[in-house]
């Protein structure tokens, strides 16, 4: 799959953009007032996988609180800021990585201005993040809350930040019609060089929020768009890291875990295929081994879905078969078939410089 050429930012330590990996980001929902509540969280989303964390300054105690939340923070932070350009002033001040301003609600030149000259002066990249509930009102008028309005008022802004010397930059373009969402950021990533963030804004709950977000961002990096993301879902933020990290993994963008495919299942199954599949991904829960594990109930498919795995079982009368590359290497007993599967995937982790501990393999 070839990626979209484009810039690179920096965020902290974290690239964005360019050759660098796809990252994942969230967003707090503590009360940023409170550090040591927004740290603790902030320190979940990076034990799940987040690679950048977005809080929200809304006031001036928020801004205060920034400096702790840069010192203690393991991930670089970015300073979502509406309304007020004072408040973007305070949090690079206090070390705040990147900034999100919403070009619906900044609308003054000379406010701008100020905040181009604090961010160049500390280093800090921009992102023009557009919503469709929050597009300047002209353009609503004239145009509709459409992909198109989405895309000229992310380029107002670009251009006033060009003007200024500006080019340090990332853009989004959210809705929550997936449809508008994806027509929106593919007319962008024709037009412009910036990195794009993507994301559906407003997608819902875990579950139909989650198939939103799979659909809006994942249609988008399979043309090649997309250099950081965002899944938003209501609630516990945490659940958003993992279903970033899942899309990236099931296009090909990341091979930081094992891939287990398993077959749907039908009369044909001669294995407890739901119960093999539970129990290795129990067992394989987080380990980092760039392979794919085929778990097949019978050898309709089995033979042929083990070609594209690395190692893969298939059910077959009264005993198993295991795979390595649709290759067979041994009929084995149903009740000794998830061992020898183990057994294997342990094998193939020695053969790529990687030991796996018993408890794995074991159980």
């Amino acid at each position: 799959m070839t990626r979209r050429k484009c810039r690179t930012i920096r965020v902290g330590a974290v690239a964005i953009g360019g050759e660098a990996p796809v990252s994942v980001q969230s967003m707090t929902n503590t009360d940023t007032r409170d550090a040591m509540a927004t740290l603790a969280q902030i320190e979940k989303l990076h034990k799940a996988g987040a690679d950048i964390v977005r809080v929200s300054v809304y006031d001036e105690k928020c801004v205060q609180s920034v400096r702790k939340l840069v010192d203690y923070s393991p991930v670089p932070l970015v300073a979502d800021i509406h309304f007020d350009h004072r408040l973007a002033l305070g949090a690079m001040e206090n070390g705040i990585h990147k900034l999100r301003i919403n070009p619906g609600n900044i609308e003054r030149k000379e406010d701008v201005r100020r905040m181009v000259d604090c961010a160049k002066a500390h280093g800090v990249p921009i992102r023009i993040g557009v919503n469709t509930g929050s597009l300047p009102k002209d353009l609503v008028e004239t145009r509709g809350v459409t992909p198109e309005s989405m895309v000229e008022a992310a380029l107002r802004h670009v251009r006033i930040l060009e003007e200024y010397g500006f080019y340090d930059i990332a853009l989004s373009l959210k809705a929550s019609d997936v449809r508008a969402n994806v027509q929106a950021y593919r007319r962008m990533a024709e037009i412009c060089d910036y990195p794009l963030h993507l994301g559906v804004t407003e997608a819902g709950r875990k579950g139909m929020g989650t198939v939103k977000s799979d659909i809006g961002i994942g249609a988008l990096l399979l043309d090649g768009i997309g250099d950081t993301i965002r899944v938003s879902l209501s609630g516990d933020p945490v659940p958003e890291v993992a279903a970033g990290i899942n899309i990236l993994r099931a296009i090909g963008l990341r091979r930081d875990a094992v891939n287990i495919v398993s077959c749907p299942t039908c009369g044909r199954k001669a294995l407890d295929v739901d119960g093999l599949a539970k129990e290795v991904e129990s067992r394989l829960a987080g380990v980092e081994l760039p392979i794919t594990v085929a778990i097949m109930g019978c050898v309709v498919n089995g033979p042929g879905e083990a070609k594209q795995a690395d190692v893969g079982i298939a059910g077959g009368g009264t005993a198993g078969a295991l795979f390595r590359h649709g290759v067979l290497l041994r009929r084995v007993p149903k009740d000794q078939l998830l061992g020898a599967l183990m057994e294997e995937i342990g094998l193939i982790a020695k053969e790529l410089g990687k030991s796996l501990p018993p408890s794995v393999l074991r159980g």
